[in-house]
């Protein structure tokens, strides 16, 4: 089995099996490939100070599992504030692009109502850890990952509340990083908390959107998930995420419906 999502090779990576989605065997889930230009823009001068506050990926193709590129560049420059972007690229073209604003960060003494933050999550200890749904692959994001529970199911269909963590790291030779933690797995919401079987609807997300107030400490990322159908083939899915001290911030998806 692959050692990580993808594996350096020479001056480039190479997507692993790991990476596979449930929709085409042949083209990755969007969790991983965000997670990877959420480090390439962790590689942005001066990374160490400034929090990412808001990330946008557009999904433009699917993104195939093999050789990929990717490449990032600061767009606006700012002492407190500045927008970045990275692209992800297979045989030169963009396939996958984030923006995101990037905030300095730093100590802020807040009044005691301010900081109040919301109870947390039951811990993934207090789980089911009932998995994912039934794939035809046995290697795939869906084995990479590991999850838990709380309540709903990707066979149960409504509103969800789970735990994951990255069974294998984003890059080999490398620590995932809590950015990297919280993006390979913000991607999951339409798929937990979907209003719709699976096997007779396509609900694909076009983009993932993620607002992150802090990043997570620890492996685990929990996200409270909620989908909402629409009648002309447009949806959004919204999740609420946490680590185990609360909530860390929210991730949004378009999606798109479809009958098979």
């Amino acid at each position: 089995m692959p050692g990580a999502f993808y594996e350096s090779v020479g001056d480039g990576l190479v997507a692993t099996e790991l990476t596979r989605g449930p929709w085409d065997p042949g083209a990755q889930h969007a969790g991983p490939p965000a997670a990877l230009l959420g480090r390439e823009l962790e590689r942005l001068p001066e990374a160490e100070q400034f929090q990412l506050g808001r990330v946008t990926f557009e999904i433009l193709r699917s993104v195939p599992i093999g050789p990929v590129a990717v490449a990032a560049r600061i767009r606006r420059p700012g002492r407190r504030v500045q927008l970045v972007e990275a692209e992800l690229s297979v045989e030169g073209e963009v396939v996958m692009r984030a923006t995101a604003w990037r905030l300095r960060a730093g100590a802020v003494e807040l009044p005691a109502e301010a900081a109040a933050a919301a109870e947390p999550p039951p811990p993934p200890e207090q789980g089911d850890g009932a998995g994912f749904f039934p794939t035809a692959q046995e290697l795939g994001y869906h084995s990479a990952m590991e999850v838990s529970f709380l309540s709903g199911s990707f066979l149960e269909r409504g509103p969800a509340r789970v735990w994951l963590r990255m069974r294998q790291p984003l890059v080999d030779a490398e620590e995932p990083t809590p950015l990297q933690r919280v993006l390979v797995a913000a991607d999951v919401g339409n798929g937990v908390s979907s209003t719709l079987d699976f096997r007779r609807f396509l609900f694909i997300n076009v983009e993932l959107t993620v607002h992150l107030e802090r990043l997570p400490a620890g492996e685990w990322v929990f996200l409270d998930a909620v989908t909402h159908a629409g009648p002309n083939g447009v949806g959004t899915s919204e999740s609420v995420l946490c680590d185990r001290g609360g909530r860390i911030g929210r991730a949004a998806q378009t999606l798109l419906i479809a009958a098979r």
